[in-house]
C-alpha cells in the first residue's frame, strides 16, 4: 500500500476538447475522429441539396500548428474555430453570418425593407475554452 498517496482524493481537469473544423462545435479529444467523418458526410449531404449556383467546397482542414516539436493544441483549436466561423455565409441583408441551412430561415423573416438588427456581440473567451 504504499504506492497509495495519503489525504483526499485529487480532481483531474477537465478533459481537452477540440473544436470541429466544419462546424465549429467541441468535442472531447478522443470522440472528434469519430465526428469529423459524419459532420462532412452531413455537410455534403446539405451542400448537395441546394441550387448549384449556391453549392461551396468542402471545408478543408487546418494543419496542426506544431511549436517546438509537438503540437500546439490551443493554436491549432483556434484554426479550427477559425476555419468554421470562415464557412458560414453571410446574410445580404444584415450582414450576419449563419450556417447555409441556417440562412434560408433567417431570410424569411430578414429581407431588404426590413433587415434583421444585428445582436449584440457577446464576449465570449474562447481562450479559456481552449485551456487544456
Amino acid at each position: 500500500m504504499s504506492h497509495l498517496v495519503p489525504g483526499p482524493p485529487r480532481a483531474r481537469g477537465p478533459a481537452p476538447t477540440v473544436f470541429c473544423y466544419i462546424c465549429g462545435r467541441q468535442f472531447g479529444s478522443k470522440s472528434i475522429g469519430i465526428h469529423e467523418p459524419q459532420c462532412m458526410q452531413k455537410w455534403h449531404a446539405e451542400n448537395d441539396k441546394l441550387p448549384k449556383s449556391k453549392r461551396r467546397p468542402p471545408p478543408v482542414k487546418p494543419e496542426a500548428v506544431i511549436v517546438g516539436g509537438s503540437v500546439d493544441v490551443a493554436a491549432t483549436n483556434e484554426a479550427n474555430w477559425q476555419a468554421a466561423q470562415g464557412s458560414m455565409v453571410e446574410c445580404e441583408h444584415c450582414g450576419r453570418r449563419f450556417k447555409q441551412d441556417r440562412l434560408e430561415v433567417h431570410q424569411r423573416s430578414c429581407t431588404a425593407q426590413n433587415p434583421a438588427k444585428r445582436a449584440p456581440s457577446k464576449s465570449v473567451d474562447r481562450k479559456t475554452a481552449l485551456k487544456t
